[in-house]
């Protein structure tokens, strides 16, 4: 009995102590007489669009792209670097004569007997090198009569590439092959262009590049000659030793190399490639 009496205490101690933990604790008024004061307000900083009028919600003049007497934006000109330099090297093999001055190279090191050496890292940076001073007046011009007006704002993007088209033309109609340049006027749609001056400049690329590879190959079998010859004496002079195991590229390669210092053969390749362009 004395230990029903002790639980019933207990739980009768247990929920008053829940109630009481439950109950709701009034909110603390200040006194009167004393102001309330609110919390300051943050100000959150309000972010424009570039380029808009924050009045008027138009556009600015960070979007125009530059018509009439208006110079480009520099928007449109890091937009229009970045679409030449993604197609720059198309441009370097098709336009200039960087065709020509790499296989010329190329067959010079084959003509040796030499596979890797010099390496193709220098055969294309001694081939793109030329290239700039080959092409360096064309480059001249075109910065002188396209860019530079256009950047001034003196003419439009069209009348720029009208201009800088003309000097790549001529260069590449002076240094084409009459039955090439024939070949694709032949095959031109609409029929073949009157003149000169008529045909365009889709015409004039791959009768350029075929005139290229031809006189490129031309200039190789040149190349091939001297260096033949001495693997002719040689072999045939091992053939009279009776010497027919050892391989005549194995004897050969030290008098060509011999040869070509002595006559200073890279020299004379790179200025008769320069000497084909004037």
């Amino acid at each position: 009995m004395a230990v029903l009496l002790v639980g019933i205490a207990l739980v009768l101690g247990a929920s008053a102590t829940a109630s009481a933990q439950t109950e709701p604790v009034a909110p603390v008024l200040p006194e009167p007489g004393i102001p309330i004061t609110e919390p300051p307000a943050i100000e959150v900083p309000q972010v424009s669009s570039p380029g808009v009028d924050e009045t008027t919600g138009d556009a600015g003049d960070d979007l125009t792209i530059g018509i009439g007497n208006e110079s480009p934006n520099t928007t449109i000109l890091l937009i229009i670097g970045l679409s030449i330099l993604s197609i720059a090297p198309s441009l370097v093999v098709m336009l200039t004569s960087f065709t020509r001055i790499a296989i010329v190279l190329s067959l010079t090191r084959n003509a040796l007997g030499l596979q890797g050496v010099p390496p193709n890292q220098v055969i294309v940076g001694l081939a793109l090198f030329l290239s700039l001073f080959v092409m360096a007046p064309i480059f001249t011009t075109i910065k002188d009569e396209a860019l530079q007006p256009y950047l001034d704002g003196t003419i439009t993007q069209g009348e720029a590439y009208d201009l800088a088209t003309v000097p790549i033309q001529e260069f590449m109609l002076a240094n084409t092959r009459t039955e090439e340049l024939d070949l694709m006027m032949d095959a031109t749609p609409g029929g073949r262009p009157q003149t000169i001056d008529d045909v365009g400049i889709t015409t004039v690329i791959p009768a350029f590049v075929l005139s290229e590879l031809k006189t490129a190959f031309l200039m190789g079998f040149v190349i091939f000659i001297p260096f033949l010859i001495i693997d002719l004496v040689v072999a045939s002079v091992l053939m009279s030793l009776g010497m027919m195991m050892l391989p005549p590229v194995f004897v050969s390669l030290p008098f060509k190399l011999l040869l070509f210092v002595l006559v200073g053969g890279w020299s004379l390749v790179v200025e008769a490639l320069l000497a084909s362009y004037a």
